[in-house]
């Protein structure tokens, strides 16, 4: 496989067609090898539109969600950011390129395990993986942006209140087949404002709060 003629292709015919426009966010891509943290029974689909198994029910998100991921929080240099659900490691590869630091955090140990080995490889000294249940967050005004990488079924407030004012938190909200990708900004002390981005369709975040059943 040609690498850098695939990730082209996946840049111009994926991310950038998906409205994924950001000069920052493209060179990110194209300087982050997606290869390398793809499981290698999947290295030739590396850089194809689709979600690549990880194990334990996990994928790996397409390239074209990645890129809306970096793009809609608009990550400065100087950015303290949260990932929640590392999976493979790449989307940490990608933020820690953009911000400052990355606490990236995992709740398979297997794969939190496979991740940090992946980051340490590439001498990506500014992420800090972690094995730790993200529904159990209860930091408040610690973080610029958080990137929520797997969808919550009911929409989780615990993540707003861990941003910082004027932080910004992406979230994809709802199920299957239809979900919500959310940006939420702090504007004030005790003020979010929200902004629905796109549809999707991704797999949810473990232990996540789901709607009630309904009885008949």
């Amino acid at each position: 496989m040609n690498l850098e003629a695939a990730r082209r292709q996946m840049i111009d015919q994926q991310v950038r067609a998906w409205d994924v426009l950001d000069d920052a966010v493209l060179a990110t891509l194209q300087a982050v090898p997606r290869q390398h943290f793809v499981p290698e029974a999947f290295r030739e689909a590396a850089f194809a539109d689709l979600a690549i198994p990880l194990g334990h029910g996990q994928h790996m998100l397409p390239p074209k969600v990645d890129g809306r991921i970096l793009q809609a929080p608009e990550i400065h240099r100087d950015d303290s950011v949260l990932e929640v659900g590392t999976g493979s490691g790449f989307l940490a590869a990608c933020l820690a390129r953009l911000g400052r630091q990355v606490r990236s955090l995992e709740i398979v140990e297997e794969l939190a395990e496979t991740a940090a080995r992946r980051l340490r490889t590439l001498s990506v000294t500014n992420v800090t993986v972690e094995c730790a249940d993200a529904t159990r967050l209860d930091e408040r005004d610690a973080y610029d942006v958080i990137a929520v990488s797997a969808s919550l079924p009911v929409y989780d407030p615990r993540f707003e209140r861990a941003l910082t004012v004027g932080g910004r938190l992406f979230v994809v909200v709802g199920e299957a087949p239809l979900m919500e990708a959310r940006l939420v900004s702090r504007v004030a002390p005790g003020e979010w404002l929200t902004t629905s981005l796109f549809e999707t369709c991704i797999d949810p975040l473990v232990n996540a709060r789901r709607p009630p059943a309904f009885n008949f």
